[in-house]
Formats: C-alpha cells, structure tokens, sequence
C-alpha cells in the first residue's frame, strides 16, 4: 500500500492532470505514477509488433475487441515514442491498471525473442518524488543568509559555465535575489492560486538555480519550465521536451535534473531512450537527482549513470542530511547512485522578494520518521498540518509568509550543489570539458558519509554550514 504522502501527491498531481487518468503502480504499491489505458513503443515495426502482440492477448484472453487496441498518437516526434491505447483509460479506478498490466505481460515472450524491451507503461516523470520533494519549504527570516553561502567568485560571461536546469520556470521576481540578476528562462506559468496563495512547487527551479549560482557564481544559469505546475510530465512528452530544450538553447556544459520515476526495471526509460543515447555522443554532463523514495530502487535517469556507456555521461546524486556525515531519511541509495551532496535544509532564493507571499502547507508531517530514523527528519520536523493531510477532518492548515529566502530539502536541492561544484572546478582549473572536470572532481574527494552502512563520496563545498542533527523534538 502506498504511503499517506504518496497517496496526498496522488492526488495532487491528478488535478494538475486533468485530462489525465493516471493509476498507482506496480499494483498500488506506490512506486510510481503511470498513465491508464496506454502504453508506449517505439516509432515502425517495434510499435506495429506491438499493437499485434496486445491486440491477439485481448481478443484471446481479456475477451476484448481488436478496436481496443489502436495509436492514440501515431505521429513520429524526435524521442521515436508512439502511444498505444490498450484499454479506455476511463475505467476503473487509480489502483492499478489490469488492461496496461495485460499488454506488458502479452510482450514478454516477444522482448525475450527480441533481446530488449519493446513496451513500457507512460510514467509520470516527477519532482514530487514519493511524490514530492524531502519536504516542503520553510520560511527564512529576513536578513538570513543562502547556505551554502556565496563562494568567493565573479561572474565572467567570457567564461562562464553553461547550465541548463529543466524544471519548473523562475518566478516573476528572481532577478531581485542579486545571484539570479543574469539567469534567463521561462516563467513559472502560474505562481499563485485564486486566492493568492502561492501553489505547492512554485519556486522548485528558482531555488535550484540559486543554489548553482552560490556554488559556483561564475555560471550562466538557463531555467527552463518543462515541468507544469505540480512538477510532472509523462514520460511520452519528456523525452520531447528535453530534445526541445537543447534545440532551443543549444548543449550545455551541464544539464541540472531535479527529476525522474522509477518503473520496476533496470534499463532505463523508453521515453527518454533516443535523448540519452544523443547526450552519449555529446560532450554536455547530466546531473540527475536519486530521487527521495528512500529506497535501493533505480530512479531514471539518474540512475543511467550505472549502465554501460553512460559512466562518464551521467551523475546520479543523493541527499546527505544537515552534518553531511550520514544520508538523509528520504534519499534513495544503492550502486547506482554515484556521489552524494548535502541535500537537507538548504537555504536558496523562492521568491517574495518584491513582496511577502503567503503559503498553506499541503502535507502535514509524521509522527516519526517514516523511513525508521531517529534524528530530527523532515518527516517530523518543524511540525506543521497540511490541507490534503486535513481533508474531510477538523485541523486547519498551517500558513507561512514567504520574502526571499527560504529552507527546503530534497535530492532535488543535492544535485544542483553537486552541479555547483563541477562548475566551480571547471573555472577555477580552466577545465573546458565537463566530463573531465566531473572525473576530476570525484577524484579529489576526500570527504565521505556513511548511508546505509556503506561508505560513499560526498561533495561538500567550501561555503557549505553543516547543520544541527539532534533527536527529534518532545511533543507537548
């Protein structure tokens, strides 16, 4: 059964898309988010031995008619990923669709034959991993200061390292936070509901792209809004909206992703297949983010960084908790993720810089960790009580004042440190080649943390303040 919070993003992101029946997967296990009805092919022959494949399963023993079976977008698009409607997604409900489960058990026979996957489910790729984020967002007072703090470094436009960060778009008021007075990109669409409350994943871009600008200031920062409102795409649309960010912006040194899915394998994403195997050939490095699942699980793309060919293409980041010594509660872990960043109550710009914006909590946190620690988490600490947590019951949910700065955790937040990190290199050693300054980088680490009982690299940069780790507070 999936968790309280995951269940809570359900529900959230459903309404984000609404013309998008999604279900709970793999049989509401809560590992991932997929869209009903549909499954996914590559373009020619593969998507016609598919329809095939799926269409005599049905007929043969699902008792369903061969017009079930039919493109739901037969166009050819760049990531070469064709939708294959299996089912009318409008029956049954969000716990799981037999229809979908039928068809990639109708294939595996064939992928066998075949030597690699022909069909996937459309997953829902995500910042709101598990779904969301470490936690949400916590005000900082005014005069507070970023953590990591601003490194000593000026900006060269002559030299600055490109970074790419596909998110959500910056909020209206960034260039008043000084470290974004240069950073270019899209507009977060919609910043506040009706009634001018800030909505849940407004500023996630923004403050990724201020924590690459106090790491390494010397960075020409471009944010692009792939991500809508409630930080999720399906995969059918993401491979294309990524091919569509470099084609707009050309390759970058570095591509900064706060986002992903896991699906139950270890081979990656269809959708994303043709983009991955492109960035291969190019010189530009991924930064993917672990994901905040607290779970061994692959998390894609980050976790291309284990396949073969993609050793040097990809680093995978998890989130080390406020004294850097441990991993956090929420971070995902295991072979596949590379190198780990501090990733717990970092303090970045969010926005209200022009003017305080309130904020109603949407989760409410738990009583104890919900992964088993027992150290002041972000399951349970600040406390708070959220309107999704408070539905149909009598508590009310907390409101905050944003201006400016604020705290957040996630793997989300880790990678654009990591991110950071490789650009300070690349400027400070006048290393052009962002592959190689990775290498260099991991090379020289000398600091590690311990997750799970195993011990691992973590980048720490030199303005980074640890943070008090201590029991979790008494309740009254």
């Amino acid at each position: 059964m999936a968790p309280q919070r995951f269940r809570e993003q359900f529900t959230q992101i459903q309404r984000s898309m609404p013309d998008v029946p999604l279900a709970v997967g793999p049989d509401d296990a809560g590992e991932f988010l997929y869209e009903k009805g549909v499954v996914l092919a590559r373009d020619g022959e593969e998507a016609r031995v598919v329809e095939d494949a799926v269409r005599q399963h049905f007929t043969t023993f699902a008792g369903l008619t061969p017009d079930h079976v039919r493109r739901a977008s037969p166009e050819t698009n760049r990531s070469g990923i064709t939708r294959i409607r299996v089912a009318d997604p409008g029956e049954g409900d969000g716990g799981g669709d037999p229809a979908v489960a039928g068809a990639l058990r109708a294939l595996s026979a064939t992928e066998g034959r075949a030597g690699r996957r022909l069909i996937s489910r459309n997953h829902v790729v995500s910042i709101a991993v598990n779904a969301c984020p470490g936690d949400e967002p916590v005000p900082v007072a005014p005069g507070g200061r970023p953590n990591p703090a601003v490194a000593d470094a000026a900006h060269d436009p002559e030299s600055a390292v490109g970074v790419l960060v596909i998110d959500t778009g910056l909020m209206h008021d960034h260039r008043s936070y000084p470290l974004l007075a240069h950073t270019r990109g899209d507009a977060q669409v919609a910043e506040c509901d009706d009634d001018g409350i800030l909505q849940q994943y407004c500023g996630h871009g923004t403050f990724i792209a201020g924590l690459v600008a106090a790491v390494a200031p010397n960075t020409d920062i471009t944010v692009r809004g792939t991500l809508n409102d409630a930080g999720a795409i399906l995969e059918s649309e993401f491979g294309e909206k990524l091919f569509e960010a470099v084609d707009r912006d050309g390759w970058p040194d570095v591509i900064s992703l706060s986002a992903g899915t896991s699906n139950g394998r270890t081979d990656g994403l269809l959708g994303v297949d043709a983009f991955m195997r492109e960035l291969r050939g190019r010189p530009t490095l991924l930064v993917a983010a672990a994901g905040n699942n607290g779970s061994a699980t692959p998390f894609w793309p980050a976790a291309y960084a284990d396949l073969p060919g993609y050793e040097n293409a990809v680093l995978s980041v998890g989130a080390l908790r406020g004294d850097g010594e441990f991993g956090a509660c929420f971070s995902n872990h295991g072979g596949w993720v590379k190198a780990y960043a501090p990733g717990e109550r970092l303090v970045s710009a969010l926005t209200g810089f022009d003017s305080p914006v309130p904020y109603v909590y949407q989760h409410s946190t738990y009583d104890a960790c919900r992964y088993g620690f027992t150290y002041a988490c972000t399951c349970h600490h600040p406390r708070h009580t959220g309107v999704l947590s408070e539905e149909g019951g009598s508590g009310k949910p907390d409101q905050v004042m944003f201006e400016g700065l604020a705290q957040w955790s996630g793997t989300s937040f880790a990678t654009p440190v990591a991110v950071g990190m490789i650009a300070a290199h690349m400027t400070a050693q006048a290393e052009t080649d962002p592959r190689k300054a990775r290498r260099q980088v991991m090379d020289a680490t000398t600091e590690f943390a311990e997750v799970r009982g195993a011990h691992v690299p973590a980048l720490l940069p030199p303005t980074w303040r640890p943070t008090q780790v201590s029991p979790p507070p008494a309740r009254a």
